[in-house]
């Protein structure tokens, strides 16, 4: 019992089994009672029926009982008959077995003479008393053996009852062990879908939610490889700039030149370090739908004041106007920490491609069942042809003069896909520039 205390099927089985067996057990003693008793009401009612045969008349006294014929032997009748008249005077009796007592209770009674116990039925009529009486050991035999021919059907139904639970349970958990079998021939990185097609009800829902884990689980490599090889690619040329300015400070003769290939590869390295840091956030955003950490309401309203908090020193330092236009109040259903990335990102590459002195806006708008969050800049905008490919990797338009690395765009969409939604860019028709706009459904 130990063994299969965390099986299914041999659970199954053995509660079907123990249900089968206390179900037909109690149905035997049921059965059997009844049966005892409706025996004993087909000998009660054959014995009051022999009364009333009796009470038209009896053979007169001294005559021949056919009970009494010679060669049989003393048991070889179950009833016992004997009549009184009203005075007591006995008229008949069938055999010589016993004598019932003179007395007796009308209508049915047990007595025990010369240590037999009878079943005894007495009937008043006019002029006598008329007893028939029935010896009770072959009665309770033949009821028991009434009784037992009534429940061998149940008995011998039971082990097939038993049989057919068990191949009902096995044939009904054989796609449990399908499945079984096909996860368990799957490779390491074997991630394609279990099959559900034959599936019972009970064990579909798990199926399709381990479909749904091997979905994240594959996502998250796809998204671990995209990271490692296209952070291979891309810190390539940074690291080799990052060589060749430290190999100029090595050549460097004076101080002047010195400083100069000082703050090169300073700047070298801030370059390398925020490309490292987009490409880790990235991989992140990219990695979140497998994370499992579920959405919470997040006002929109509220993350963009503090986004705008944060970058109003840059704002300030390049006279850049940064503001919130309009702050609509509701919430949506989201991760805050993600959209204040994405919200993050818009906001700084606004302020990247906005001349000094431009300005950017930052609005939150209800629209039927959305909050519409955009972002708007007096900057040169994105040609229409080149407004599909911003949102790819790396990609940067030609002659830009803004230094960056071709990732928060794409950061930011992938953050809006988490959120089921996408970027959507256009031209803004109020200051000119672009203008990026994501529709969340409010809760």
């Amino acid at each position: 019992m130990r063994l299969h205390t965390h099986s299914l099927r041999a659970r199954l089985i053995g509660l079907l089994l123990l249900a089968i067996v206390l179900a037909a057990g109690l149905q035997v003693a049921v059965v059997y009672r009844q049966a005892r008793a409706e025996a004993d009401g087909i000998f009660d009612y054959h014995m009051e029926q022999m009364a009333q045969a009796l009470r038209a008349g009896v053979m007169p006294p001294g005559a021949p009982s056919p009970m009494d014929e010679p060669g049989l032997p003393p048991d070889a009748f179950d009833f016992f008959v004997q009549v009184w008249t009203s005075d007591g005077l006995r008229v008949f009796q069938s055999g010589t077995r016993a004598d019932l007592p003179q007395r007796a209770v009308l209508g049915f009674s047990n007595v025990e003479v010369d240590g037999t116990p009878y079943r005894v039925y007495s009937m008043q009529s006019r002029a006598q008393v008329i007893q028939v009486a029935q010896d009770m050991r072959p009665r309770q035999t033949m009821a028991r053996a009434l009784a037992w021919r009534t429940v061998l059907p149940i008995a011998w139904m039971a082990p097939l009852l038993m049989l057919v639970a068990w191949a009902v349970v096995s044939v009904s958990l054989t796609p449990v062990a399908r499945v079984r079998r096909q996860v368990a021939a799957r490779e390491a990185d074997e991630l394609a879908e279990v099959s559900e097609a034959g599936l019972p009800d009970e064990i579909q829902p798990l199926v399709h939610e381990l479909n749904l884990l091997f979905g994240r689980v594959r996502q998250a490599f796809d998204a671990q490889k995209n990271f490692v090889a296209e952070a291979a690619h891309e810190l390539r040329t940074p690291l080799a700039a990052l060589r060749l300015q430290a190999q100029g400070l090595q050549r460097a003769r004076d101080d002047a030149t010195r400083q100069v290939a000082v703050e090169r590869l300073l700047a070298g390295i801030d370059r390398a370090t925020h490309l490292v840091e987009q490409l880790l956030m990235l991989a992140r955003q990219q990695a979140q739908p497998s994370s499992g950490e579920p959405a919470r309401p997040v006002s929109l309203a509220e993350l963009a004041a503090q986004v705008i908090a944060d970058a109003v020193p840059r704002a300030t330092a390049r006279r850049i106007d940064l503001g919130m236009g309009q702050a609509d109040a509701g919430q949506v259903n989201g991760h805050a920490e993600p959209l204040r990335i994405l919200l993050g990102n818009l906001v700084d590459n606004a302020l990247k491609y906005t001349p000094e002195g431009g300005t950017v806006d930052v609005t939150v708008r209800r629209e039927a069942d959305q909050l519409v969050l955009s972002v708007e800049d007096s900057g040169p905008g994105i040609p229409d042809a080149d407004r599909a490919r911003v949102l790819d990797r790396f990609y940067r338009l030609p002659g830009s003069a803004a230094n960056g690395s071709g990732l928060g765009l794409a950061i930011a969409n992938a953050i809006a896909q988490l959120h089921g939604s996408s970027l959507q860019l256009d031209r803004s028709p109020r200051l000119g520039g672009l203008r990026i706009g994501l529709g969340l459904r409010t809760v």
